[in-house]
């Protein structure tokens, strides 16, 4: 016997929310559409006439909205450095999970020691470039994606550590996550940017960013820690008892049966782990470092182009929406391959 359908009709209050949500909702989109498209002006080299939106302002300010104060002769080194993440990235996910642990430790070693010395330049005999002009997305991005590379060995040992039967072990992993867990990342960023110089010895310097990527990567490791904790506590006991009839050591039993499917359960956690510090990179403004958002904040103190702030946060909340949900669909979709 088959089901009958039964079509629910809307209510008479029902019918009434609708419309006064549409027209409520036409009410701010026609007026946007009309600043943002209709009326906006997108060529020019000066400042806009039209009552629009003046993405001029963008175009112009485009490549420090990138990569801040970057030489533009040097452009090459983080375009390149930025692609070599994401093939590396990319590669991870698409190989086997035996060859994905062969790639792992180039990444989380390789990769930043790599960046760190194209983007300064002077390990491979190029021309230096302080830290203190990189910025804009460039700058968000290698933050995030050097704090986690550190940040992931961290966590690692640390959910260990908190799973260890020797309560020493134990106890200390305990303290160390929970008390990072309690410290909001703003001031991770002040204490490692403006109170680690003071009591470092006199003529003693730790470049900024180096600083604040130690801090990131401190700060993150905790919450890794409980991600990656969380992935081997779902990892059936009998998996591990299987590798030791067969012969296989501790550390071998780890990283070749339990690591992986612990990591493969817990993709979208450590998805959502990148996508938040990729949000909370701007805070690195108040250390006096230009992320994406700083640079606009700075752009809009441009006596010439005063009056355009509202373009240039569109377009910062634009690209941070875009790599967030582009990063979400990624991880949806590798969550149902591996389903």
């Amino acid at each position: 016997m088959s089901a009958v359908k039964v079509k629910r009709v809307a209510s008479g209050w029902e019918k009434v929310l609708n419309i006064v949500l549409f027209i409520g909702i036409a009410a701010l989109v026609i007026p946007f559409v009309k600043w943002a498209i209709i009326d906006a002006q997108f060529a020019g080299t000066q400042r806009c006439t039209s009552s629009g939106a003046c993405w001029v302002f963008i175009a112009l300010r485009l490549q420090s909205f990138m990569f801040g104060f970057y030489e533009t002769a040097e452009l090459w080194r983080p375009i390149v450095i930025l692609a070599l993440w994401a093939v590396s990235i990319i590669s991870l996910f698409k190989v086997s999970y035996g060859r994905a642990l062969r790639i792992l430790p180039f990444i989380l070693l390789g990769m930043p020691l790599l960046s760190w010395g194209l983007l300064d330049g002077r390990w491979f005999g190029l021309s230096h470039v302080e830290t203190t002009r990189w910025g804009g997305l460039m700058l968000s991005l290698m933050i995030t994606l050097m704090g986690l590379s550190f940040a992931f060995p961290i966590g690692l040992a640390l959910a260990l550590g908190r799973m260890s039967k020797l309560p020493l072990i134990k106890a200390g992993s305990i303290a160390f996550i929970e008390l990072w867990r309690g410290v909001p990342l703003i001031t991770v960023l002040f204490m490692s940017s403006v109170m680690l110089p003071l009591i470092l010895p006199p003529g003693s310097e730790i470049d900024k960013l180096f600083r604040v990527l130690v801090g990131v990567a401190l700060f993150t490791s905790a919450y890794l820690a409980e991600v990656i904790r969380a992935g081997l506590r779902g990892v059936p006991s009998g998996q591990a008892e299987a590798a030791m009839a067969l012969g296989l050591s501790g550390p071998q039993r780890l990283f070749l049966v339990v690591l992986p499917q612990a990591l493969r359960s817990v993709i979208p956690s450590l998805v959502n782990c990148f996508i938040s510090l990729f949000k909370d990179t701007s805070l690195v403004i108040i250390v006096g470092m230009f992320d994406l958002l700083g640079m606009v904040q700075q752009a809009n103190t441009d006596s010439y182009w005063l009056g355009y702030a509202t373009e240039g946060y569109l377009f910062a909340g634009l690209v941070f929406w875009v790599i967030c949900f582009a990063l979400s669909r990624f991880s949806l979709k590798l969550e149902k391959a591996h389903a």
